[in-house]
């Protein structure tokens, strides 16, 4: 086995957001920055390794600056309207009196260190969240997942796979109608570039929808194949059961305050119950698939790269839950877990294992290749 595969090929879409879901997994199991940036710092070097040449693939950025508005949002709410925490106070606010149906809320007041700290944390895990997010919409294509998507969960896809290209394709856009108007000399940047640039970005997302509308229609889809109620009943049950044990389960496991002895238990029930109930729907489905994307040794070791970070973060919430959720009252320096950070770096395995994009071929830009 040679660490680089020889042929550049497109690696399964599914295999980037297992990764990237792992990751962001990871995340959400802490607020300690010093391992919240590594993944971030993770999720930007698989990127920049392995981001095709396409329209969706320059989406992480906007991500990142996404995730720094939501931590500037965060720590306004925290200053303006948020219950101050500690006695380390750094500034006092003008206070504004509030009704006694409002009892919780403050407006202005004292700022105190360790409530910007909390906000800080929080606002950061949401960031990095929204990052890895951004890093799965930057390596699989909408259209591929699409493809990729089982017989039952075609219709869901189709809609799950409209809403996540809507942000790239935004992204293009943008770039287009700046780079047109800089052409004709007219501003590109501020209230105007912006205020000129609204009107062509809607449109484009206008003529984008109706054409695949259209293309949706020509190619029958909707179409399924006739089943008993009883059949169709029986299904739903499954598929809705086991929806429930995998919620169920996800919740014990990730959940570092409950007990998680039944977690494991009753995710592999609902995962077994929500696999078959999958199988019976997906007879109804009439549609071919045509050149399906291969799953290969490279597609395992990427999916499991972020679900060992993800197996890292939670082992390390169990056996040091200081180093996951550092303190802030009183305010602690952040404690660097060695097992958290080995497991974080396991996640750069698809920047060097994973093939190469092909060059030569564009990747297609919306949905319209992947619906029929």
């Amino acid at each position: 086995m040679t660490s680089r595969p020889a042929h550049p090929r497109w690696l399964h879409p599914g295999a980037w957001w297992l990764w990237a879901l792992g990751l962001a997994a990871a995340a959400s199991r802490t607020t300690n920055p010093l391992l919240l940036l590594p993944i971030v710092a993770v999720a930007g070097i698989v990127v920049s390794a392995r981001r095709p040449t396409a329209p969706w693939s320059r989406s992480f950025a906007v991500f990142l600056r996404l995730g720094l508005i939501v931590i500037l949002v965060r720590v306004a709410f925290q200053v303006l309207l948020g219950t101050p925490q500690g006695t380390h106070v750094l500034v006092t606010l003008p206070a504004v009196d509030l009704p006694a149906w409002l009892a919780g809320i403050r407006l202005g007041g004292a700022i105190t260190l360790e409530s910007l700290l909390f906000a800080c944390y929080d606002g950061l895990r949401l960031a990095t969240i929204l990052a890895c997010i951004g890093a799965a919409t930057s390596l699989a294509s909408p259209s591929r997942l699409l493809k990729a998507m089982p017989a039952a969960l075609y219709e869901m896809g189709v809609a799950t796979v409209v809403a996540l290209s809507f942000a790239p394709a935004m992204v293009s856009d943008i770039s287009r109608v700046r780079s047109a108007r800089r052409l004709r000399g007219r501003p590109d940047s501020g209230v105007r570039g912006l205020a000129g640039s609204a009107m062509p970005v809607f449109s484009g997302a206008l003529d984008r929808s109706i054409a695949l509308a259209a293309a949706m229609d020509s190619r029958g889809y909707g179409r399924v194949a006739q089943r008993s109620r009883g059949e169709r009943r029986l299904t739903a049950a499954l598929v809705l059961g086991g929806i429930v044990g995998v919620c169920l389960g996800l919740y014990a496991l990730l959940d570092g305050s409950s007990a998680s002895a039944a977690g494991a238990p009753l995710l592999l029930l609902g995962v077994a119950a929500a696999g078959v109930g999958m199988w019976r729907s997906g007879r109804r489905s009439t549609r071919t698939r045509y050149r399906p994307d291969p799953w290969l040794w490279p597609e395992w070791l990427t999916a499991a790269s972020g679900l060992a970070a993800a197996a890292a973060l939670a082992l390390t919430a169990r056996i040091d839950p200081a180093a996951v959720n550092p303190s802030v009252t009183p305010p602690e320096l952040p404690a660097l877990s060695v097992t958290a950070i080995i497991g974080i770096l396991l996640a750069l395995l698809p920047a060097v294992v994973t093939p190469e994009p092909p060059t030569s071929v564009q990747a297609p830009a919306s949905t319209l290749e992947a619906v029929g």
